[in-house]
Order: C-alpha cells, then structure tokens, then sequence
C-alpha cells in the first residue's frame, strides 16, 4: 500500500503502525508518531491500522539549545 512518511511517498506491506515502524528500521527507538495529523501514543501504535493515502509522521528527539 501506498501511504505518505515525513512527506514522502512511501510503499509498505505493513498495515498496523508498529509494523511500518519496524520495517522503516525505527523498532525501539524512541520516536514520536502521527497519523493523519492526530498524535498516536507508543501504547496505541500495535493498534492502529493505516489505509492507502494515510499521511504518518515521525519524529526524533534531539539534543541541542
């Protein structure tokens, strides 16, 4: 399926938010994630399912000032 990471075009086999997380190689890191606009806890990410077209955003902390 064809969804949208960070603004780019993206093609995954996933359809839950974990798995797309885990196939972009991101597995435990710590990150912060929406869908569609709407922030998604790490708790809730096994959960929720993604369809063609959904917009996921992903976000890194970093350090700095």
């Amino acid at each position: 399926m064809k969804i949208m990471i960070n603004g780019t075009p993206t093609e995954t086999r996933a359809e839950m938010l974990d798995a797309v997380l885990e196939e972009l190689g991101f597995g435990d890191a710590k990150v912060a994630t929406a869908v569609n606009e709407d922030f998604v806890p790490a708790s809730l990410r096994g959960q929720t399912a993604l369809a063609p077209g959904d917009r996921v955003e992903i976000v890194t902390p970093r350090q700095g000032g």
